[in-house]
């Protein structure tokens, strides 16, 4: 499957059905950005009226993931791929559309580089940043990604 916009929503829909309940929508990868849209619904608020936290979690995530997925495929290696951290501050109540925005595409490309030729797991820390409709910051989050090449079977 090559990894891209279309490909991973429909993969979103089948292996994520609760963000895609949610409405989180990839609308831009290439390799060095990825751009996640959610708007705030009924589905998806808190008791407070805005966007609920964990969907907000889950857009963010999925702009850090779907760069590392793609650059992954693109090495042609077997890679695992796991997050094992995250943290997120929130700075402005989320309501309306909101974008999440990744930029730290070039992170993966050294990490990639230093475990395919060491065979060790690597880390990156990856950040998404989520806009409101004014321009304005609502999240921001950080990723710790962890990638490690999988042992090859003779």
């Amino acid at each position: 499957m090559e990894v891209n916009v279309k490909n991973m929503n429909r993969f979103l829909m089948f292996k994520l059905p609760s963000a895609y309940i949610c409405g989180v929508k990839l609308k831009e990868l290439d390799n060095k950005k990825a751009v996640v849209s959610v708007k705030h619904r009924w589905i998806n608020q808190n008791p407070f009226s805005s966007m609920y936290f964990a969907v907000q979690s889950m857009a963010a995530e999925l702009t850090t993931g779907s760069i590392v997925i793609k650059k992954i495929r693109e090495s042609g290696e077997k890679i695992s791929m796991l997050v094992t951290n995250h943290n997120g501050s929130f700075t402005k109540k989320a309501v309306g559309r909101i974008n999440f925005i990744c930029n730290d595409g070039k992170l993966i490309d050294e990490a990639l580089k230093r475990t395919i030729e060491t065979g060790e797991g690597q880390t990156i820390i990856m950040k998404s940043v989520g806009i409101d409709e004014e321009g304005d910051q609502v999240s921001q989050y950080e990723f710790e990604w962890s990638i490690k090449l999988k042992k090859k079977i003779n």
